[in-house]
C-alpha cells in the first residue's frame, strides 16, 4: 500500500505569468455567507510553480499542493485544463467601421 497521502488540488485561471518559473492562480469558490445565507463568490490568489513556462494569462489550470518552494509559493501546476483564447491579430480601426 502507498503511504503518500491525497493531496489538495484547486482549479484556477492564470492571471499572472510574469515571474520565473511561478503563475499567480485565481481560484474562485462559492461561500454562503453566515448572517444572510447568500452565496458570496471568494476569489483566492496563489503562487504555483511552473516549471516549463508553459502557462499563459487564461489558462485554465489544475493546482496541487506540495511542499513550501519559496516564501509565497505552496503549490505546483499538475495539468493544464483550458488554453486561454489568443486575442485577435487585427483590431478593427475607427476609420473602418464607418464611423
Amino acid at each position: 500500500m502507498s503511504r503518500e497521502r491525497m493531496r489538495k488540488e484547486r482549479q484556477g485561471v492564470v492571471i499572472s505569468n510574469r515571474m520565473q518559473k511561478t503563475v499567480v492562480v485565481a481560484v474562485e469558490r462559492t461561500v454562503m455567507h453566515p448572517k444572510y445565507k447568500k452565496y458570496i463568490r471568494v476569489r483566492n490568489k496563489m503562487k504555483a510553480h511552473d516549471e516549463g513556462k508553459q502557462c499563459q494569462i487564461g489558462d485554465r489550470v489544475l493546482i496541487e499542493e506540495t511542499r513550501p518552494l519559496s516564501r509565497d509559493k505552496r503549490w505546483r501546476v499538475s495539468r493544464i485544463l483550458q488554453r486561454a483564447v489568443a486575442a485577435r491579430a487585427e483590431e478593427p480601426s475607427a476609420s473602418s467601421a464607418g464611423v
